[in-house]
């Protein structure tokens, strides 16, 4: 049975949505659905890379919600060469001139664990903007152990599947995670959150932060499509847009009221 502390606790929190998108009209979708901020990035098809300033500036002119801007220069792994980590830390610059509240970055050791100078010396660049540790953390050795270096690092947040390919998946290690940070770093779910997941989650784990995309496909309003070129990825429609959709977002916001 429910401790009825922890059930009055649960019913003062402040919850936390944020929407990952890689347009503008994803954007103005999820701020339509109550999101609280953006994780922005390009080709989120492929889990997300870097998104360009130009992006950054067409959502700013349409919204003032808080964006959090994803630094990732290439699909694959995150053992980062000095090139790539240069690369890196001159977004970090560009995207801090330009006015962004957050980055979103992680750089991982050939032996899975984190990579405080790397982390550190892009840290430095952030300034006074709010730093999340993405989802290099699931592909560490050791998740405690990680936990500990980014707080040391004064890493804000940290998102999270506990280790798994669903958030549901590892709900487990992310109430283990979130008993740990000791209220010094914000774990946030991802990977799989909507409506039914928000809900478990709320209900049996202490955290406060989710992260979701609430993508849709949008079918292409190209008429004339030639079947014999594909410009797109194997197993990808060439003619499926994905989209967030409001109606998804706000569903789980109305969860996390």
């Amino acid at each position: 049975m429910e401790n009825p502390t922890e059930s009055k606790d649960r019913s003062n929190r402040k919850y936390i949505l944020e929407c990952c998108v890689d347009s503008v009209e994803s954007a103005l979708q999820a701020e339509k659905g109550g999101a609280d901020r953006l994780e922005l990035c390009s080709n989120l098809v492929i889990g997300g890379t870097t998104p360009t300033r130009a992006l950054f500036l067409q959502i700013r002119e349409h919204t003032d919600i808080p964006i959090h801007v994803l630094l990732r220069p290439r699909f694959g792994d995150f053992l980062y060469t000095d090139q790539e980590l240069c690369i890196i830390a001159r977004e970090i610059d560009m995207f801090r001139e330009a006015g962004a509240e957050g980055i979103v970055i992680g750089c991982l050791k050939p032996d899975g664990c984190l990579d405080v100078e790397a982390m550190n010396s892009l840290i430095d660049h952030a300034g006074q903007m709010k730093i999340t540790l993405h989802r290099a953390f699931d592909m560490c050795v050791d998740p405690f152990r990680t936990l500990e270096l980014a707080k040391s690092l004064g890493i804000h947040t940290i998102l999270t599947s506990g280790c798994q390919p669903s958030c549901l998946q590892g709900i487990d290690l992310i109430r283990q995670l979130d008993q740990c940070s000791e209220g010094l770093i914000s774990i946030m779910a991802g990977a799989g959150i909507q409506e039914n997941s928000a809900k478990i989650l709320k209900e049996k784990t202490n955290i406060t932060a989710f992260h979701m995309s609430g993508k849709r496909i949008r079918e292409s309003g190209m008429q004339f499509r030639n079947p014999s070129v594909s410009m797109g990825l194997p197993g990808l429609g060439e003619y499926e847009i994905w989209e967030t959709d409001a109606a998804a977002v706000a569903a789980v916001r109305k969860i996390l009221y």
